[in-house]
């Protein structure tokens, strides 16, 4: 199943340079969290709206495969977010390698996030 997290380009950036992506949200590191946060294609925008809205700089969606990740030996848990939905989890960084797509993101003048 193809999952999604939403980054700062330059955070995508740096993890290209580095060979690991450890940002688990908006505001937090895989550090403090203990996991990396995505979405479904369905909750993207929803997710986008909550929690990217007032960030101004350049933002893109990576697009990944859960069974890839897996198959590489970090888990991925579909867990209860305490609104009713289930949200993928990554349980480590992301090895870019895992990325399938680097989609330029934003929220265009009626608000819709694009990507």
């Amino acid at each position: 199943m193809q999952i999604f997290h939403i980054a700062r380009a330059a955070d995508w950036l740096a993890a290209q340079s580095s060979g690991a992506y450890t940002v688990s949200s908006s505001t937090t590191t895989l550090a403090e969290e203990g996991f990396i946060h995505a979405s479904t294609a369905a909750q993207v925008g929803a997710t986008a709206g909550r929690f990217y809205r007032d960030i101004r700089e350049p933002l893109v969606v990576l697009v990944m495969d859960d069974r890839q990740i897996v198959a590489a030996g970090t888990a991925v848990e579909h867990e209860e977010a305490g609104n009713g939905e289930r949200f993928p989890h990554i349980f480590g960084p992301i090895d870019p390698a895992w990325v399938l797509d680097a989609r330029p993101a934003h929220f265009d003048d009626t608000g819709q996030f694009v990507y």
